[in-house]
């Protein structure tokens, strides 16, 4: 029970696993939690394998309004409250505001603006108690930029977790830290599952990055100290570009990009 304990959402696959992979390496044991239980049973045992790491399995939709807090119970019922929360779970929303569902849109800001907001209020106490605590919430380049048609809360919720991050990072406590990060194009199931894989492959492989080397500068920013993270030089220079333009020069440009990888049916 040495070993401290990092919680992972949507650890199955992509940025997730790649987290879940880089924490038990750096000695953790992982608490992992996603809809498909088999991808978690099988990342377990990667883990046990090469690290010695012990994994609880969690399967949980996010999308249901009590999963963070029964999350939260199981942890508390195993007696091992987390170090590291890692909110990486979340999705893509295809189609225009008002020819999808609000059920689709409600589950939609569960998962990724209610779910998180929970889950770190519900973690923090005691990190700052332990007086150590590291939460990473994965948001996107997508929420310093200016929104544009197709998967329309998407990045207002990323801009969400970016604020709240911050706010969390200038109160959260000694020896706890909380960051933002905010990746841009990373290799993943993430297009596959909104059904944008065919577009976006056709964009410039400068614009893309792994995500072993996402999580890698996510954990060591994290550890430093910044509240937000943005990997990757062309991803930093987009980020200053969304600030430094006037905002209808800035909202041109996105509008004119985004249908090439943004669903709009």
């Amino acid at each position: 029970m040495a070993r401290k304990l990092a919680l992972i959402t949507g650890a199955s696959a992509g940025i997730g696993a790649s987290f879940a992979r880089a924490y038990a390496a750096r000695g953790y044991d992982l608490a992992l939690t996603s809809r498909r239980r088999e991808r978690l049973e099988a990342l377990a045992q990667e883990l046990k394998t090469a690290h010695g790491a012990a994994s609880l399995i969690l399967p949980a939709d996010l999308a249901d309004p009590a999963a963070p807090a029964a999350l939260i119970a199981a942890l508390s019922a195993s007696e091992r409250p987390p170090s590291v929360v890692v909110n990486n779970a979340g999705y893509g929303l295809p189609g225009t505001f008002a020819t999808t569902s609000w059920q689709d849109q409600a589950a939609f800001i569960q998962v990724m603006v209610t779910a998180v907001a929970e889950l770190s209020h519900r973690t923090l106490p005691a990190m700052r108690a332990a007086k150590f605590g590291r939460i990473i919430n994965v948001a996107s380049l997508a929420g310093l930029l200016p929104g544009s048609a197709g998967h329309t809360l998407y990045a207002a919720s990323k801009a969400f977790l970016i604020k709240m991050s911050q706010s969390l990072a200038a109160e959260a406590g000694e020896g706890v830290h909380v960051t933002a990060l905010c990746p841009g194009f990373t290799y993943s199931e993430f297009h596959d599952v909104n059904g944008t894989r065919d577009a976006v492959s056709k964009m410039p492989r400068a614009l893309w990055q792994d995500a072993n080397t996402v999580v890698a500068g996510a954990i060591e920013a994290n550890e430093a100290g910044e509240a937000v993270f943005v990997p990757g030089s062309v991803n930093k220079s987009l980020a200053w570009l969304g600030r430094a333009l006037p905002p209808k020069l800035a909202m041109r440009i996105v509008a004119g990009q985004s249908s090439r990888f943004r669903r709009m049916e």
